[in-house]
């Protein structure tokens, strides 16, 4: 076979390869798919990806007052809650430890203090008082509470979920642990010009000079 069959071979190698660099490149830009503003739907406990190097730290929020929430909580929505996280737990009493700890009595337990399980460091840092303020929190989303915990779970974002949860969980101990007192009422705000309820004089409106009182001279000295 000479040259010239060679480069006929060649010429026809690249020139298919070239045909079909052009038709994928014609078909990207037309049949390139328009990516929605946001997601139809979140799927509930699955973690979604984030760009940032770290977990996604979640949104600050007011904590409820437990005293008014957890004695009107939804106890049995609680349970139903506590489906997602039996996936990983065991909540029976002396029930054996699986992904995570077991969880009856974690309401008022210490933190990474279960017997027999194997915490993460990040968990071994603190061990504190599993109170309800801080499951609350927790509860929303570990990773971000806990950077470096080695529980996946993507959290709840319902405050809702997280009293219900939390009101059940504490029936699951030998002492449940108890529910503080209702946070004390505010005082209700004064009304617009009413005077104080000390007697204090009450400013005028917009730099106004205030009223001389009736027994006050005038500059004038008459009376």
């Amino acid at each position: 076979m000479d040259s010239f069959e060679w480069n006929k071979i060649l010429g026809a190698v690249l020139g298919t390869a070239m045909f079909v660099l052009v038709v994928r490149f014609a078909g990207e830009a037309i049949f390139e798919p328009e990516k929605p503003a946001k997601p139809g739907y979140v799927v509930e406990g699955v973690q979604e990806a984030s760009t940032a190097s770290g977990p996604t730290q979640p949104v600050e929020e007011a904590l409820p007052d437990f005293g008014t929430e957890l004695p009107k909580a939804d106890v049995a929505a609680g349970k139903d809650v506590s489906v997602r996280c039996e996936q990983c737990h065991n909540l029976a009493k002396g029930g054996p430890n699986g992904t995570g700890p077991n969880l009856w009595g974690v309401v008022g337990r210490a933190r990474a203090e279960h017997p027999g399980f194997t915490y993460s460091s990040a968990m071994m840092a603190d061990h504190g008082t599993w109170d309800y303020e801080k499951l609350f929190r927790f509860l929303k989303l570990p990773a971000a509470y806990v950077p470096g915990t080695k529980m996946s779970f993507a959290g709840l974002r319902s405050a809702t979920d997280r009293i219900n949860l939390l009101a059940y969980l504490r029936t699951q101990a030998d002492s449940p642990l108890a529910i503080p007192a209702p946070a004390p009422a505010k005082p209700a705000a004064p009304a617009p010009g009413a005077a104080p309820a000390n007697g204090a004089a009450v400013a005028p409106a917009n730099g106004a000079t205030p009223p001389a009182p009736a027994n006050e001279k005038k500059p004038n000295g008459k009376g």
